[in-house]
């Protein structure tokens, strides 16, 4: 006889706290559990009440049920691995590889309740028993190592057959709603539908496949082996599907199962779940919550893309059980899945390619569907073709609003595309020598005139936008609050005062200069003067010193008041220029008042205060009146400027069909 070791190992019952109770972290996870052992039951069906109003949860099945034996030797064995009985690894009556294999699933209830009571039926023996988290864990607190759930009389079951878990004294709030609740569990098992002999319900209504709510968004589909070619018929907009190889090289594993990419990448938003992912399905149920995330691909494709692999190889029996204790993720060091992240990523690189190109082809098509921009794109060479569809297809690939919004987007891509052909054309100058210059001529015109051409239609592109800004300017804004707006935006607007006037540019030494001037001027006005002012600054523009004033709209002021302010001002920045060697340099001023000028008697005496103003290179405008002296103006250039050139036609063209 062997000599008795001084060494023993025991289990404590706080190994519960790390296998279940604490383990799960969600519902739809830990009913998963339960469905699974259902299946393992050969049950065909598995209703699931929800009571939110007696904070209950009822599952039930019509499966083998339990017998006392099994209960004690299967069900409250912690760790009991059904599958080294040969004879049990598969169900008896639809033969089915049984999901289980840790023995621990039925642990992850106490993750959501505190109280689980069993009612179980088999060959006519009816069998219960209730299991207290609190007891359980009064027992691990004394370092008991025995918890002995309390049997309850089963007289008086309703059960004819199978088991019924009945959860209460819940952990959760029941806040989920059973269409989220249904949608959740449908995305876990593969094995719902015809042909499963298997059904789920929640509340007495039948989960279906279309409970996944996703599949009417996937657009391109490829799928992997012949059996997962019924997944088309569940994707109703489906543009294209693309059948795939489905075996694992060098090895001879083989999955099933389909990736695919949707519309628009906003399709993947869902308030319940994260669908830019691909789940890995092991024996019908899922083993991973999304094997994408094991891919550094940063591609713009990887917003569309959602799938459903089965990979039965990683879980065989006599191999190694690879699945984590929560069963919701691989061990990844694990050679099986080693191989199929390879067979992933090399089908994530086909599938980025295949639908860049699918991409483009579909924003051709929608760019083409406006006759214009057809006309202009049978124009091009074979070349040119393939890189304007190009910018067709990353036009395709943007999540908007509208398809209106995207046919806008098509028409700046095709000026986008004629201002690079024809940068293109100025390389091709530096390949010009001297000696050839003089037969260049006629090619050198073409190239300079397109270039103008491209000019005066981006120049007319942005004169549209003004004046639509400008347009809605005078639509909403009320006269009252007319000058609110022009402080706001008119400094960094100077085109709103003069087409001539683009951005400020950058001068933070002459702004200090003038802004120490301002003050040193408003500390000479008088007290009249300096509550007539609302604002006052200082901008350098097209090679032109700006200076602009705001008058408070209620202040009447006069020509000869003006006059004296600007000529102070005027001093002062002609005396910081000078200083700086640049004397020769333009000074303008702009008056914004709200009522007209006390001498402005009449048309003949405005004319005249304009004239003495514009001596000294200034004008006065009214808040009324600004924004539309500047829509007339920016209106009468749009009116007259028709010249035809290729493109500038062309864009006329696209946006009168546009419209």
């Amino acid at each position: 006889m062997a000599e008795s070791t001084p060494y023993s190992m025991t289990l404590s019952l706080n190994v519960l706290n790390h296998l279940g109770i604490n383990l799960y972290s969600n519902m739809p996870a830990v009913l998963a559990e339960v469905v699974a052992n259902s299946w393992d039951a050969d049950a065909e069906l598995v209703s699931i009440t929800i009571d939110k109003k007696e904070k209950r949860i009822v599952i039930s099945d019509d499966g083998q049920g339990m017998t006392k034996y099994d209960i004690n030797l299967k069900y409250l064995t912690v760790g009991y691995q059904r599958r080294e009985v040969p004879e049990e690894a598969t169900t008896p009556k639809w033969k089915r590889p049984v999901m289980g294999r840790k023995g621990i699933g039925k642990l992850s209830l106490f993750s959501i309740a505190r109280n689980i009571e069993i009612h179980t039926v088999k060959d006519g023996q009816k069998s219960g028993f209730r299991m207290v988290l609190g007891d359980i864990e009064a027992k691990i607190k004394n370092k008991e190592g025995t918890y002995h759930p309390e049997p309850i009389d089963s007289s008086a079951f309703d059960l004819e057959r199978g088991t019924r878990i009945i959860l209460t004294d819940l952990k959760k709030e029941l806040h989920q709603t059973e269409t989220a609740l249904r949608k959740r569990l449908a995305r876990r098992f593969s094995i719902i539908g015809s042909g499963f002999h298997f059904s789920i319900q929640i509340n007495g209504k039948a989960i279906t496949i279309e409970d996944r709510d996703y599949y009417h968004k996937i657009q391109y589909l490829w799928w992997y082996a012949k059996e997962s070619e019924r997944y088309k018929s569940f994707c109703k907009n489906l543009n294209m599907d693309i059948p795939r190889p489905n075996i694992l090289l060098p090895t001879d594993y083989s999955i099933s199962g389909w990736i695919g990419t949707v519309k628009d990448s906003g399709d993947l938003k869902d308030p319940d779940d994260n669908l830019n992912k691909i789940v890995i399905m092991v024996r019908g149920k899922l083993a991973q919550e999304d094997i994408l995330e094991d891919f550094a691909e940063g591609g713009m494709y990887t917003k569309y893309l959602i799938g459903e692999v089965h990979a039965n190889f990683l879980d065989i029996d006599g191999e190694a059980d690879i699945a984590t204790s929560s069963r919701q993720k691989i061990i990844e060091d694990d050679a099986r899945y080693e191989e199929l992240k390879k067979f992933i990523y090399k089908e994530l690189k086909n599938i980025q390619s295949s639908w860049t190109d699918l991409r483009n082809k579909e924003g051709k098509d929608k760019a083409l569907e406006i006759p214009a921009i057809k006309e202009w794109f049978q124009t091009l060479p074979p070349g040119s073709k393939k890189r304007a569809e190009s910018i067709f297809g990353k036009i395709n690939q943007l999540t908007l609003e509208s398809e209106d919004d995207r046919k806008r987007l098509f028409k700046h891509g095709v000026l986008a595309f004629e201002s690079l052909k024809y940068k293109q054309n100025l390389d091709a100058l530096d390949q010009i020598s001297t000696e050839s210059l003089a037969e260049s001529l006629d090619a050198l015109a073409d190239i300079f005139g397109n270039l103008d051409d491209i000019e005066a239609t981006l120049y007319h592109q942005i004169i549209k936008e003004r004046v639509a800004v400008i347009r809605t300017l005078q639509e909403k804004v009320k006269d009252n609050a007319l000058e609110k707006v022009v402080q706001k935006f008119l400094f960094d607007h100077l085109w709103l005062l003069d087409p001539s006037w683009e951005r400020a540019t950058e001068t933070p030494v002459m702004e200090e200069q003038v802004s120490k001037l301002f003050k040193e001027i408003e500390a000479d006005l008088k007290e009249e003067e300096k509550k007539s002012r609302l604002d006052i600054k200082y901008r350098k523009t097209s090679g032109q010193h700006v200076v602009i004033e705001l008058k408070r709209p209620e202040r009447v002021v006069s020509t000869a008041e003006l006059l004296a302010q600007v000529d102070k001002y005027r001093r002062g920045i002609q005396k910081l220029l000078k200083a700086a060697g640049r004397s020769n340099e333009s000074v303008a001023f702009v008056c914004v008042v709200g009522k007209e000028l006390s001498d402005w008697t009449d048309e003949k005496a405005r004319e005249e205060s304009a004239k003495i103003l514009e001596q000294k290179n200034a004008r006065v405008v009214m808040y009324p009146e600004l924004i539309d002296d500047a829509y007339q103006t920016y209106k009468l250039f749009l009116d007259k400027k028709k010249e035809a050139g290729r493109i500038f036609e062309l864009i006329q063209s696209i946006e009168g069909e546009l419209q």
